[in-house]
């Protein structure tokens, strides 16, 4: 994976065509791309009568069309990770921002800044379309982990497991012979729950950190964003 930050992208680049799986703004579902795309956001990019999708695709189509994420999220703090566990290498890109806090099972009526949890994990093990479904499963399950260990609160006594904005994309080689199976029991299963992990722990922390400091702010049409 080669990461290239250059704001108001960070772009990761997967080197050959991948299989990939999200439910992403562009692209979501099952799909083949190389890259995929954060594009980090202010209140003056996205005006209360502007088409979002439309808005985005135009925007990605300068990026050559990849896979496309949007944050207020500082993208300077993205966090990555490898991971290898019996010779399946994966590796894991995130950002973390949870101002957009929510309880599974539950929901608030209004978000108070804008913030989520975005997340690549890159197998290097080529994958069934049914074992990238089984992979995210995992990281769904890794990135709650990490933010219930967080102790994050929200009104009424709750705690946050995610925010009401995240996304995941899985992404494996589009190449012969996929592993059909990437559940805890395996080792795959494994390496891609440690990686998922470790990037979680590091951007929780971070932004944690932050939060406290008093340094996490709203979108600003001046172009402030949450650090």
């Amino acid at each position: 994976m080669r990461i290239t930050l250059t704001p108001p992208w960070l772009i990761a680049d997967l080197a050959t065509p991948h299989k990939m799986a999200s439910w992403a703004l562009s692209h979501p579902g099952i799909t083949r791309a190389q890259r995929v795309a954060w594009r980090q956001v202010r209140n003056a990019d996205l005006p209360q009568e502007l088409d979002v999708t439309d808005w985005f695709t135009k925007e990605l189509s300068t990026q050559g069309d990849p896979v496309g994420l949007l944050t207020s999220r500082d993208i300077r703090h993205h966090h990555h990770t490898t991971v290898t566990i019996e010779g399946h290498r994966v590796e894991a890109l995130a950002t973390v921002g949870l101002s957009n806090a929510e309880e599974i099972g539950t929901r608030s009526p209004r978000a108070p800044f804008p913030g989520t949890i975005n997340i690549l994990v890159q197998s290097h093990t080529p994958m069934t379309e049914a074992a990238l479904l089984e992979a995210m499963s995992l990281i769904a399950a890794a990135r709650t982990v990490e933010v219930l260990a967080a102790d994050h609160p929200l009104p009424g006594g709750r705690r946050a497991t995610g925010t009401g904005t995240d996304c995941i994309v899985i992404a494996a080689p589009d190449a012969p012979d996929p592993t059909p199976y990437a559940g805890m029991h395996t080792a795959l299963g494994e390496a891609i729950g440690a990686a998922t992990r470790q990037v979680m722990r590091a951007g929780v922390t971070l932004w944690t950190e932050q939060h406290r400091a008093g340094q996490i702010k709203p979108l600003q049409p001046t172009g402030e964003t949450d650090p």
